[in-house]
């Protein structure tokens, strides 16, 4: 318990998880809490402080990665505190110390997260210069990692619709931030955190992110004059890292967003357009992402849900994306050849996380050699056409790296169907270790011997139903019913009495015992061993694995968006620098999927000079509403890169929707 204190007293805003055998325990308020939100028995064991019975609540520890997710989804944070030294070993009480904090926006593990949808911490704070706020956003669990500053006469505005866009699930602050910016935050259901001053002064922050990132300046990453950008860039990093407890490698690049660079979406027209989620539920049901989403991939996505919310303004880039979706939409062949085996990758960008983090499990690696299995035939599938691939295509195809290393050392290692974890045993391969081969070898024939000597004595005694046992406290035993009991030989010595009968044990048995025990013990030791080795081995290749996730994310994203434009009949937009909008036959493309007999669809001519202004009459329920959000939502599309609903669309740039 001094341990628990002591713990306690260090991270006293944590629910505290811990170790004691194979049990996370928590005591007093945390096991009171843990008890009302997990609904898990509560009960008392000895004394606390005051002298009053010590509530207690535990779960076990291969089911604890569940119970802790369910406490972040509620907004709390979890301390794991683990054994870190082996009791066997240990003198006096096993020492502990906490290996990581959970908290909503540091998520890596795997089930904690949904894989369509980032998980953003975010990092805010204000330019006391200008009065401009930093913004910074990283996903701990894929590595993305990106900074944007905005206006002051825009502050909170800004900051409300980079949430409303990003959905981040916890900020942090600088003690001092804005009450009213942070009451919008938490309004958006975001956990604020305040985090110490330190971590957001300028320059440490440039520090550790020259650091992290092994360069000189961070001119390169076009931050430059981004000061309070950096600050909160800096104050995001030093804060995943303090949670993690590790140097998190696999964060390597950081990008810079200009909110002047991509079309003005803020959180009211996010919000009432039903972009990505809508307003009845706060799902994703009847949206625009859910109209779009054909995507097969975590990765791809993950980046459609981005492209959506941050529309391009450059016709250039634009007729680029389209390219990349005419390409597929006009080769079904290749577009239905390279999708069944996108449906077939697993989500290599949280993969390459976890391997960095090292806590990916044999399962990952085995899903992660056949998705790479893939990629081959992918790229020939992209490239087999009578044409050359666009040039999005063409690039994301480059950045996929040669891996055949990687798998190999993997199918090397790792058996075809392994456990969920190391500690299972079996994970490892034959003929991978001699020295692990050697054990199993000394492990399985001293099973065999116990076989064998359970049907010896069984012959040697006349007791058919003689059995060899074992568990833990008493290790192998000789196990014979009562009615039996008169033809037991006397060399054998008693052991323990159960209600069925007796156990009784031989020399020659415990001395095979604490041989295969041995075995066992080093085998799993070794085994865990190699297990750790291989993934120091895998973290090389950690940036490859991260640019080939986004490769495929960018070859789903566009393979995806042309099989939405075959299936509801979309038309490729031109994209002009002329302010003028023309739609002929648009349609509303969220509603329109709800319709049983159709939509009908309508024209618009919009432009600078003579048709500035439309005014729209008619009863309630005519369909006002439903044409003017459908004519921003063709103009979204379009310069998201997607074909649109209409027989023609001529699209002058939009630089901002109300």
């Amino acid at each position: 318990m001094k341990q628990f204190y002591e713990m306690k007293s260090r991270y006293p805003d944590c629910v505290l998880f811990f170790q004691m055998g194979d049990f996370y325990e928590t005591f007093g308020e945390d096991a009171e809490l843990v008890a009302r939100e997990l609904d898990i028995t509560l009960t008392a064991r000895g004394r606390d402080k005051n002298g009053d019975r010590m509530p207690l609540a535990g779960v076990p520890i291969h089911a604890g990665d569940t119970y802790v997710a369910r406490l972040i989804q509620k907004g709390y944070r979890v301390a794991i505190c683990d054994q870190i030294e082996d009791s066997k070993t240990a003198k006096g009480v096993v020492r502990r110390d906490v290996v990581r904090v959970v908290t909503p926006g540091t998520v890596i593990d795997s089930g904690m997260i949904g894989s369509t949808h980032s998980t953003y911490l975010m990092a805010a704070t204000p330019d006391r210069r200008d009065g401009s706020i930093g913004m910074a956003f990283l996903d701990i669990s894929t590595g993305d990692f990106f900074v944007e500053q905005c206006r002051a006469a825009n502050g909170a505005v800004d900051v409300y619709s980079e949430i409303a866009r990003n959905r981040p699930s916890e900020c942090i602050i600088p003690p001092g931030f804005p009450a009213d910016i942070v009451q919008r935050m938490e309004n958006a259901d975001v956990l604020v955190t305040v985090f110490r001053h330190d971590a957001f002064d300028e320059e440490k922050a440039t520090s550790l992110l020259i650091e992290q990132f092994s360069v000189s300046s961070l001119d390169g990453f076009g931050c430059e004059g981004m000061h309070a950008g950096i600050a909160a860039a800096g104050a995001c990093l030093a804060y995943a890292k303090e949670t993690q407890m590790t140097d998190l490698a696999h964060i390597n690049r950081l990008q810079t967003r200009i909110t002047t660079q991509t079309m003005a979406l803020d959180a009211i027209t996010l919000r009432n357009l039903e972009i990505c989620h809508n307003i009845r539920k706060n799902g994703d049901d009847a949206t625009l992402v859910r109209v779009l989403d054909e995507t097969m991939t975590p990765m791809g996505g993950r980046l459609l849900r981005a492209w959506i919310t941050s529309p391009l303004i450059d016709p250039r880039a634009i007729n680029a994306r389209l390219d990349a979706v005419a390409f597929f939409a006009d080769s079904p062949l290749i577009r239905n050849g390279a999708r069944s085996l996108l449906h077939r990758c697993a989500d290599v960008e949280r993969i390459a996380g976890r391997i960095s983090y090292g806590n990916a499990g044999p399962r990952d690696l085995r899903v992660l050699n056949a998705s790479l299995a893939k990629i081959p035939p992918l790229a020939e599938y992209c490239r087999g056409g009578e044409t050359a691939p666009p040039a999005l295509i063409g690039q994301a195809l480059e950045e996929i790296a040669d891996l055949a290393g990687l798998r190999g050392l993997i199918e090397r290692a790792i058996v075809d169907d392994p456990p969920p974890t190391v500690r299972q045993g079996g994970v490892i391969r034959e003929g991978y270790d001699e020295s692990l081969d050697t054990l199993r070898s000394t492990a399985t024939g001293g099973r065999s011997w116990i076989a064998e000597f359970q049907a010896n004595e069984r012959e040697r005694t006349g007791i058919k139903s003689l059995k060899v046992g074992y568990n833990k406290v008493f290790g192998y035993y000789i196990e014979v019913t009562k009615p039996n009991l008169r033809l037991v030989p006397p060399e054998y010595r008693r052991k323990q009495t159960t209600a069925n009968g007796e156990r009784y044990t031989l020399p020659v048995l415990q001395e095979k015992e604490a041989l295969i025990a041995n075995a066992d013990e080093r085998l799993g030791a070794l085994e865990a061993e190699l297990y750790e080795n291989l993934i120091e081995k895998l973290r090389t290749w950690v940036p490859d694995l991260q640019a080939t996730g986004r490769a495929l994310g960018t070859v789903d994203v566009f393979a995806g968006l042309a099989e939405v434009a075959q299936k509801n009949g979309y038309t490729r937009p031109e994209i002009t620098d002329d302010a003028v909008l023309v739609i002929r036959e648009g349609r509303h493309p969220v509603v329109e999927r709800g319709l049983a007999h159709g939509f009908v669809p309508n024209d618009t001519v919009l432009d600078s000079r003579n048709d500035q202004i439309l005014i729209i009459t008619g009863a309630n329920m005519a369909g006002k509403s439903t044409y003017m959000r459908g004519v921003a939502l063709i103009c979204i599309m379009a310069q998201t890169g997607s074909f649109v609903p209409a027989d023609f669309a001529s699209v002058g740039i939009v630089d901002r929707v109300f």
